[in-house]
């Protein structure tokens, strides 16, 4: 299971970690992205800055076991509920880093799997939870005016 209690304590503990280490840096406000590593392998998660320096690492054993084809979203749908957690601690909004910027699920290879959470203060970003029924009513909208 990819969403064990086990799982969200350890990841929630390791973006923590990770963020510990970038917070207060004059450096670190050119930190543009947080790069996330999971390997389903191994079970390792990984945390990376920009520069490819790692910041934090753990095993996460479940992660070893699970065989579905769709772990990355599984993952990142673990990583976007432990950010979203921190953010409601206030972790996310103290830290000293240029907004916007995003936590970034990465393979082995580095290369961007997808845009897990991105921290600005102006942007909203639309999501499946947002746009349920949206398409209904755009059609009921549309409808109404040329109605009129």
């Amino acid at each position: 299971m990819i969403s064990g209690s086990n799982t969200h304590d350890k990841v929630k503990e390791v973006i923590r970690l990770a963020l510990t280490k970038i917070s207060g840096s004059e450096e670190d406000l050119s930190v543009t992205d947080i790069h996330i590593q999971p390997s389903q392998e191994t079970g390792c998660i990984k945390i990376y800055d920009d520069e490819d320096n790692l910041l934090a690492s753990d095993t996460i054993d479940e992660w070893k076991e699970y065989e579905e084809e769709d772990f990355n979203a599984g993952v990142a749908k673990v990583l976007k509920e432990e950010i979203e957690a921190l953010k409601k601690d206030g972790l996310i909004d103290s830290l000293k880093i240029l907004k916007p910027y995003y936590f970034v699920l990465i393979d082995e290879n580095k290369e961007t799997i997808a845009d897990i959470y991105l921290v600005d203060d102006d942007t909203l970003i639309l999501n499946d939870e947002l746009l349920k029924g949206l398409d209904k009513e755009l059609d009921d909208f549309l409808e109404q005016l040329l109605k009129e």
